[in-house]
């Protein structure tokens, strides 16, 4: 009979524990720990007690930040990390390619929402949602006549990758021209795009669009890629939105910006600090939706989730080199 692979799943995810038995079940000895966030020096496991040297057995992880706050060299034998995000900004990207370790983000699974989320997020600006929401709590019969419509737009989407895709696919319903801004300029993966532009043509980009959609990943390149420099190529009256990450934009720069009224407005779901701060000024502008991190968020999620955890770990388990048959 085969060894148990040692499996450590952190509260990243929410279990059941018939999804835990399952993991079992694919050949895995599977220990919980509820919070990420804390380092782990001695016992702190609900499920099990972890001694900090017993971080050298594990050979699979499941987590979101877990090596923002325990050192990733702790773990001697760790071969497969299973990621609940999609980013790959909160783990030590160049140890793990050092040490040939199999890293797996979500892929598409939380693509749909936040396409969705965008989409909302941009007609809610555009056809002035907060303006009639109170004035249904004021119960004020009042028509507001300047009122826009996506039909006609031209928007940017910044990343091409499985959100970008997801957004211009929606955007394109509502006769939306859509410019796919990814590294080459070239057309990638089939997605609904009028036209494409490179990185190095942003610029040029921001200058001619109505709608702005930042979908790509924080990287050294990536951060603060919409600085005050930036900001000031937008076409007048633009409306930025952000499901991606907070430091891709210069937040203090975003609310010069949208004070001067450059920028029509902003949908903003991540911020450079989470939770944002109760003195940003971002919280009391008229023309800014802020939402706590919660664009990726569907009741479709968990289970779209833990499939994907599980086959991702199957597959590990199968290719295990010096894996023993089955009985």
């Amino acid at each position: 009979m085969s060894r148990p692979i040692p499996l450590l799943l952190t509260g990243a995810f929410a279990y059941t524990p018939e999804e835990i038995r399952e993991l079992e079940a694919l050949g895995f000895q599977a220990v919980f720990l509820q919070d990420e966030r804390q380092t782990i020096d001695g016992d702190l496991c609900d499920t099990a007690k972890i001694e900090g040297a017993a971080l050298a057995s594990f050979e699979a992880v499941v987590c979101n930040g877990l090596f923002l706050h325990n050192d990733i060299r702790r773990f001697e034998a760790l071969r497969f990390i299973q990621l609940t995000s999609a980013g790959l900004d909160r783990v030590p990207l160049d140890y793990i390619r050092e040490k040939g370790i199999r890293l797996s983000n979500v892929g598409d699974a939380y693509a749909t929402p936040m396409a969705e989320w965008a989409l909302m997020t941009a007609l809610e600006l555009l056809k002035e949602a907060r303006r009639f929401h109170d004035q249904q709590r004021e119960r004020r019969w009042e028509k507001i006549r300047d009122i826009g419509e996506l039909s006609g737009m031209t928007a940017c989407i910044l990343g091409m990758g499985n959100v970008g895709r997801r957004i211009a696919g929606r955007l394109k319903a509502f006769d939306v021209t859509v410019i796919g801004v990814n590294r080459t300029g070239q057309p990638q993966g089939g997605a609904p795009a009028d036209q494409w532009a490179s990185m190095n043509e942003l610029d040029a980009v921001l200058a001619a669009s109505d709608l702005i959609f930042l979908a790509l990943p924080l990287t050294d390149e990536t951060h603060h890629l919409m600085d005050a420099r930036r900001l000031a190529r937008v076409k007048p009256g633009a409306l930025l939105i952000n499901a991606a990450r907070g430091a891709i934009l210069d937040e203090q720069a975003l609310s010069g910006a949208l004070q001067s009224g450059l920028l029509g407005g902003a949908a903003l779901d991540v911020f450079e600090k989470e939770p944002l701060p109760a003195d940003s000024p971002l919280w009391a502008m008229e023309n800014v939706i802020v939402t706590p991190h919660i664009s990726f968020i569907s009741r479709k999620n968990h289970d779209r989730l833990f499939r994907l955890i599980r086959d991702n770990l199957r597959l590990f388990a199968e290719s295990r080199p010096g894996k023993e048959s089955p009985p």
